[in-house]
């Protein structure tokens, strides 16, 4: 495992670049009569963030001794995809929240009507953009890998991802539905778990990754999305809106069953720890290790927001 102060500095550097890379590929270019749109777009993909998805995603693409550029453009694609399920989970019709990443959400900066369709241009713009990757492609392999990269992001993000996780978690909460934990783990692995399972499996396939790997590395990443998903469901009962970001408390306010609602505290906080060691079990079992992964595991499950 990498030492603390060592992985504190790794992980800044590696946000850093996906930071620069999400720069290069998300700001817009040559605003007319859409420049609204555009702006309230930069608005989101530049608010900070963790930057969880794209730093897996160049990992894994590393662990396979992967080359090349094409990496970058599905780095920006990702985290234009969670960018825009965030601005359309605070929208008044879903979890009506004021605040993300410290700021105004769009809805209250630019309107509603706005915030739909700055949800709307980013899914379109991320395809556009992990598209951009066959601009790069040298051989009819590369070509391959590619499609495949955009066939795991379509379905990650969509009916059989997290659009579907998403789903059954609003209908849930309209119906004011008592969620069992099949149930409420079926939410988490699609709405949470689908973009990281995508993030850890398209690195792994650019770089020529095989089947196998590439399945134990969705597993892996089903777990990690398991976890990150109950810490933040910790983090609404115990955090603070200053460390956060974002208001706490809005699961409750919304008598919405939660992972801690429905074990408790104490149960979450060993899960959390529980399916982390079931991705690294996971990650195990692959022929490249990556010590960096091993310590963003670790600091995923003890963070405070």
């Amino acid at each position: 495992m990498v030492k603390p102060l060592r992985f504190e500095e790794e992980l800044k550097n590696r946000k850093d670049h996906a930071e620069a890379v999400l720069k290069e590929y998300g700001t817009m270019a040559d605003p007319a009569y859409q420049k609204i749109v555009m702006e309230a777009m930069e608005y989101n993909l530049f608010a900070g963030g963790k930057r969880l998805r794209p730093i897996l995603m160049e990992e894994t693409f590393r662990m396979f001794c992967g080359t090349g550029k094409a990496i970058e453009s599905f780095m920006a694609a990702i985290e234009m995809i969670h960018t825009y399920s965030l601005i359309h989970d605070d929208l008044p019709a879903m979890d009506n929240d004021d605040y993300r990443r410290g700021r105004k959400t769009t809805h209250v900066v630019y309107g509603e009507d706005m915030a739909i369709l700055t949800g709307d241009a980013l899914l379109n713009y991320a395809f556009e953009t992990a598209a951009k990757a066959f601009d790069l492609a040298a051989t009819e392999e590369e070509m391959k890998r590619i499609a495949s990269a955009l066939q795991i992001l379509s379905k990650k993000a969509g009916i059989y991802g997290m659009v579907g996780g998403q789903t059954f978690d609003v209908e849930a909460e309209d119906q004011n539905l008592p969620l069992n934990e099949e149930q409420m783990l079926f939410i988490f692995k699609l709405k949470t778990a689908a973009l990281i399972e995508a993030s850890l499996m398209i690195g792994a396939v650019l770089a020529g990754a095989d089947a196998e790997q590439v399945r134990l590395l969705e597993e892996a990443g089903e777990n990690v999305g398991i976890a990150f998903q109950i810490r933040d469901d910790i983090l609404d009962v115990t955090g603070t809106q200053e460390v956060l970001g974002k208001p706490i408390g809005s699961d409750a306010k919304n008598n919405k069953t939660t992972y801690v609602t429905l074990k408790g505290l104490e149960q979450a906080e060993a899960d959390v720890r529980s399916y982390t060691d079931r991705a690294r079990e996971c990650l195990k079992r692959l022929p490249n290790g990556s010590a960096f992964l091993d310590s963003l595991l670790t600091y995923l499950t003890d963070r405070i927001k």
